[in-house]
């Protein structure tokens, strides 16, 4: 009887997480790519607007003024 229980539990427990793992969607990485989840049809689209095409404006602005201040102090 005790048997037969733990049998019945091994299979159900197997049958769950078969189900869950096949209704489960999850984003996957495979030889490099990065494969989506069955469900990126439905997913949310996020917006990251075009930012400046040089990042660092302030510091070359920055290194010009400083060597052209070098530039006044040699001569």
């Amino acid at each position: 009887m005790n048997l037969r229980r733990n049998v019945t539990t091994a299979v159900a427990l197997t049958t769950l997480t078969t189900i869950l793992a096949a209704t489960t969607g999850c984003q996957t990485s495979l030889n490099g790519q990065t494969l989506p989840s069955p469900y990126y049809l439905q997913d949310d689209v996020q917006y990251f607007p075009a930012g400046p095409e040089f990042k660092l404006p302030r510091e070359a602005a920055a290194l010009r003024a400083a060597r052209a201040e070098e530039k006044l102090n040699q001569q």
